[in-house]
């Protein structure tokens, strides 16, 4: 079920229908998190998350996306607002949407990541983790640089990615 939240001529909506993902693709692939990020990764990524339209009168206008499973956890992840809409706490409602919505209520753990917005996350109670020794990542640093995305590298302790192990 899709859901909406308005304020004055701006609205805030989860249909996916509704979503530009070329003006998505446009901003994140100059976007510091996914430069370069091809089409076709920002729509896989899109129909695998619940995707959170900020739009005006002109359309649309910013965009959050929230991996989640709906029970426990929540990544927010792409959070931005185009430069022309900034300043008008659009950002700061945008997140209060995410943070609102009836699917993401009670969960035991959020996380995002970002270089230049923790005061708008802390405003949320996003905090530096307390234990940040518990917490592991593997980041694959400009992936979609010059096609370093088209072949996932292997992992230790498993199969080479595209095998079956047999």
């Amino acid at each position: 079920m899709n859901e909406a939240w308005t304020k004055g001529r701006y609205e805030v909506s989860t249909d996916p229908g509704r979503l530009d993902l070329a003006l998505i693709h446009g901003f994140l692939e100059t976007a510091y998190w996914s430069e370069e990020i091809p089409r076709e990764t920002v729509e896989r990524a899109a129909a695998g998350s619940l995707n959170f339209g900020l739009y005006g009168p002109e359309g649309q206008l910013g965009y959050a996306r929230v991996v989640t499973d709906k029970a426990t956890f929540a990544w927010i992840c792409d959070v931005f607002v185009l430069e022309a809409a900034r300043g008008q706490g659009l950002g700061r409602w945008l997140m209060a949407c995410v943070m609102g919505h009836p699917a993401l209520q009670g969960l035991r753990r959020w996380m995002l990541a970002t270089a230049d917005a923790h005061e708008l996350y802390r405003g949320f109670g996003f905090e530096i983790p307390v234990e940040p020794e518990r917490l592991m990542a593997l980041q694959i640093k400009d992936i979609y640089k010059a096609g370093k995305g088209a072949e996932a590298p292997a992992r230790a302790g498993g199969p080479a990615v595209g095998t079956t192990g047999k």
